[in-house]
């Protein structure tokens, strides 16, 4: 059995001669693309998509397509950072569901920077100090980000590409259960674990704070207080993980948009998110939406939004906008005439951009 070990041992050790070299010389080839695209953007969200939908799908096995995408993705950031040194906005502080997004996303060569609030993620994008920001848009069960909705209704920055990350709500703390009284977390995490904390801590207090990270950090430095996070804060704030998967929905599931200055390419499964505003009469929106019932565009999300701002002039206090997410690229035909049509009917309409769909 040992000389069999070592065989097998041997053959890996050849395997990963191989590999190294074929690592390499995949380098030198996007090293060369870097080269003759003469100073565009290494990060072309369509093309990556395109690369690890085909190994998922050409995939023989044993190793399962998820895994097969994460290995390839890391290979495909370590070679676009040799190209280009990308900078990442999310909603911080570190260890938070956003951060995990941007790594999912990404991978690890990338500069992720943590910032305050949403609005701070925005920010800083607009002002050119990174190429592009992770934002929360919503969640499966707790529903849309406010915030990020109103910030994209007048933000010069696209939708470049979308990720779904499956979201695991765990206790943290540095005591044992019986010890807790207080519990931390963002306000849609302690509502998306509402049905065990009343089970199991009644009487303990929930305190929403700005961020599960912010929720980990302070249950670090405070006795009897535990954090609703992920196991990532778990391990960089010296907590214990008392319980793990405690979140009501067992598909529990966070939305991320990347936004940046990328217009990205059709790839044959695209999003496109707009927004726009409807005229206050009756059948306004009904009759918006004829253009995409006529060209057969099917609708996956709407919501409307109070606009909080005037977007025409005599505009009502009570003027709404809706969000609408369609299948296809704005340059696919069927969505590119449906488009024209709902600008000569709608009041507003922006577009918001057009992307792949994320990778599940």
């Amino acid at each position: 059995m040992a000389d069999d070990i070592d065989k097998l041992r041997r053959e890996i050790d050849g395997v990963d001669d191989e590999l190294l070299k074929l690592l390499n010389r995949r380098a030198a080839l996007a090293g060369r693309i870097g080269a003759l695209k003469q100073g565009a953007p290494a990060y072309r969200p369509e093309r990556e998509t395109e690369i690890l939908r085909r190994v998922a799908e050409m995939n023989p096995g044993p190793l399962a397509p998820e895994r097969v995408s994460d290995v390839f993705r890391e290979v495909i950031s370590a070679c676009r950072g040799l190209e280009q040194a990308i900078r990442v906005t999310y909603l911080g502080p570190e260890g938070t569901f956003s951060e995990q997004a941007v790594r999912q996303h990404f991978g690890r060569a990338v500069e992720a920077l943590p910032v305050p609030s949403v609005d701070e993620a925005f920010r800083r994008c607009e002002a050119g100090a990174v190429q592009f920001t992770v934002v929360p848009v919503e969640n499966s069960t707790e529903g849309v980000v406010g915030r990020t909705l109103d910030l994209l209704l007048s933000t010069p920055l696209r939708i470049c590409a979308e990720i779904e990350l499956r979201v695991q709500q765990n206790l943290l703390s540095r005591g044992t259960l019986k010890d807790i009284r207080r519990v931390y977390s963002h306000a849609q995490s302690l509502a998306q674990c509402n049905a065990w904390l009343a089970q199991q801590l009644p009487a303990a207090e929930r305190v929403p704070v700005a961020s599960n990270a912010e929720a980990a950090q302070r249950a670090a430095k405070e006795e009897g207080a535990a954090a609703i996070a992920g196991e990532a804060a778990a391990e960089r704030y010296g907590l214990t993980l008392l319980a793990r998967s405690i979140e009501d929905s067992p598909n529990n599931t966070t939305r991320f948009l990347v936004l940046g200055e990328l217009d990205p390419g059709p790839t044959g499964r695209d999003r496109t998110s707009l927004v726009m505003s409807a005229e206050n009469k009756p059948g306004a929106v009904h009759a918006l939406l004829t253009p995409l019932a006529q060209h057969r565009v099917s609708m996956t999300r709407i919501e409307s939004r109070p606009s909080r701002q005037g977007l025409r002039s005599g505009s009502s206090l009570w003027e709404y906008v809706f969000f609408i997410d369609l299948e296809g690229h704005q340059k696919d035909a069927p969505l590119a005439k449906a488009l024209t049509e709902l600008r000569a009917k709608a009041p507003f309409l922006k577009v918001l951009g057009s992307y792949p769909v994320a990778l599940r």
